[in-house]
């Protein structure tokens, strides 16, 4: 298996515009395959937006939705890609021919549609239905994975997605910079990222603590760690709908080491050299060998009730 170089971004997306958000995508797609990138990952909803949606109506969410891979937004990545010679992962809201809503995260190359994921655990919006399965497919002789934002806190979709034979799992994120029951979170002052170039220090401490980075360092190195995997974590910066996200995109190594991380107050793209060799050497690698499922399979699997409690939809009046 031939060493890969992965790219993540991170960009400001607009509301409800496609048009420009996939503009966006073009030409950082451009500059990942100006750094040797084969393959190049972009957050949630990257292609429409996000928070807005908290907002819509379900007719109003159809509009914004698409058919997947008819709708026009997976015909544009594959012009992107066939442009690039790259492989191109993004998101948007997919809808079918019963009106279901999905939030949904597809993998484009010069052919087309290569693989199309369904968040299993969406709340944005009441009328976004789950996901049912995990999805592994191929790029370039590596098996990946996707799982989206709140799907990767819920630490049996990792493994999961990692005993189907996935050691790349690419993780598309809105998050950070939160109201939660932890200490120390809470959304971000907008206003210090209209000041941003004046004021980069006080921005940075907000992204860089616990309302952001500091908190993302407490699980997602974990994941990575524990299942010996590549992890892709890809965030938006700036302003989503009217809440600020502080981006930090970044690939983690299967040692949960950060080895590419997006830090500019703005627009970026990073890359990372993917190996067997980290994989094969990593502790999570060895864990795996050494499970013993008879003691916990039934644990694990037993009938339970699933409970979602998310309290940061709406700013603080």
């Amino acid at each position: 298996m031939d060493d890969l170089r992965i790219a993540t971004a991170q960009f400001e997306n607009r509301s409800g515009d496609k048009a420009y958000n996939l503009e966006r995508i073009k030409e950082l797609t451009a500059t990942a395959s100006a750094q040797g990138a084969k393959v190049v990952a972009f957050h949630e909803c990257s292609i429409t937006g996000y928070t807005f949606a908290r907002n819509l109506s379900k007719s109003e969410l159809l509009d914004v939705a698409e058919f997947i891979p008819a709708g026009d937004s997976v015909r544009k990545l594959t012009e992107i890609a066939r442009e690039h010679q790259m492989v191109i992962l993004a998101g948007l809201f997919e809808k079918d021919a019963h009106d279901q809503i999905f939030k949904a995260y597809v993998c484009v190359g010069e052919n087309g549609l290569i693989a199309k994921y369904r968040k299993l655990h969406p709340f944005i919006n009441p009328h976004i239905t789950p996901g049912n399965e995990y999805v592994v497919f191929d790029l370039f002789g590596w098996k990946c994975g996707i799982l989206i934002c709140y799907d990767n806190n819920v630490i049996e979709n990792v493994r999961a997605t990692n005993l189907l034979g996935a050691d790349i799992i690419f993780m598309p994120h809105v998050t950070m910079c939160t109201p939660s029951t932890r200490p120390g979170a809470g959304f971000v002052d907008p206003s210090l990222w209209y000041n941003r170039e004046k004021d980069p220090t006080s921005l940075r401490l907000e992204f860089d603590g616990l309302k952001g980075r500091a908190w993302l360092m407490k699980w997602l190195p974990a994941r990575a760690y524990d299942n010996g995997i590549y992890a892709i974590f890809s965030n938006p910066i700036g302003m989503d709908d009217d809440q600020l996200k502080n981006g930090c995109s970044m690939i983690l190594d299967p040692f949960g080491d950060v080895v590419a991380e997006c830090r500019r107050l703005g627009d970026e793209v990073v890359t990372a050299l993917i190996t067997r060799e980290k994989v094969e050497k990593s502790g999570g690698y060895r864990y795996k060998k050494a499970r013993r499922p008879e003691l916990y399979a039934e644990i694990i699997g037993a009938a339970h009730q699933p409970e979602q409690k998310v309290v940061w939809l709406q700013p603080d009046p």
